[in-house]
């Protein structure tokens, strides 16, 4: 049983997810339009009307007015139902794990870019440099505060300190990116076409950033095997061209990066 503690920060966890949720849907419908996440208020992306604040709380706005805009009655995206929902699952699992800690709120940040890009690269096939380059940024500053597990742990004896656990993630975001980029490269040269987006090679640099070498390398595998098993079965199914159709990539990719740390807590 938790203890009272931890059941409190489990509930403020979720509420703060379910809230997070709710502003991660502004920057996913927001950011691949060049639109200020910040202003102004949440509006109907169909007929314009902005959204009072009672149809604008977490799932439960959604479940109220059924899925559709109280103002136009078009349809409401189930993105935004799942966005939250997801994201204050995720938040409870990391605050479980870690409790109320630095890790804990380096994990939900990560969780919280994760998650956009996922949803960016799936509707728009966009990867917005604000959250991939923000990402690594913002992996690196996490670095010299939560130890990030490396080659150092191996190829170094003694505590783990700053200086190792940034080295490891600098490592991390470049053994995932640059090798990716150079086969990417070489493929579109041959074949005269695009074969990776820079967008997937900043995500993966975020990933490294963040995850390590390992937990990172999973990540990528996760990312690769679901990408390949589902984009063939979604192309067989539509009868698309498996030559020219654009598969989000990035959002596969995404999705191993969320699963990996929650397989493999390091």
């Amino acid at each position: 049983m938790p203890t009272e503690p931890q059941f409190l920060y489990v509930v403020l966890a979720a509420l703060f997810g379910l809230l997070f949720g709710s502003f991660l849907n502004v920057c996913i419908y927001r950011l691949p339009r060049d639109l200020s996440v910040v202003a102004p208020r949440s509006f109907c992306p169909e007929c314009g009307q902005q959204i009072a604040w009672y149809d604008n709380l977490p799932l439960l706005s959604y479940a109220v007015l059924r899925g559709r805009c109280r103002h136009c009655e078009k349809p409401i995206g189930i993105r935004y139902f799942l966005v939250e929902l997801t994201t204050a699952i995720l938040f409870v699992l990391t605050v479980s794990e870690y409790g109320a800690t630095l890790a804990a709120l380096k994990w939900a940040v990560f969780d919280a870019i994760m998650l956009t890009l996922f949803w960016t690269d799936f509707e728009e096939r966009i990867l917005p440099d604000e959250l991939t380059i923000g990402g690594i940024f913002a992996g690196l500053i996490f670095s010299a505060f939560v130890s990030v597990p490396g080659l150092s742990e191996i190829l170094i004896s003694g505590p783990a300190s700053r200086s190792r656990s940034f080295a490891d993630a600098v490592i991390g975001g470049l053994v995932l990116s640059v090798p990716i980029w150079i086969l990417g490269w070489a493929y579109g040269r041959m074949r005269k076409r695009e074969a990776l987006g820079l967008g997937d090679v900043k995500l993966l640099a975020a990933m490294g950033v963040f995850l390590g070498l390992e937990n990172g390398l999973f990540a990528l595998l996760i990312g690769a095997v679901t990408g390949s098993v589902l984009g063939l079965a979604y192309i067989l199914w539509k009868r698309k061209d498996a030559g020219t159709y654009e598969l989000p990539f990035g959002s596969f990719l995404c999705f191993g990066a969320v699963i990996a740390p929650l397989i493999n807590r390091r």
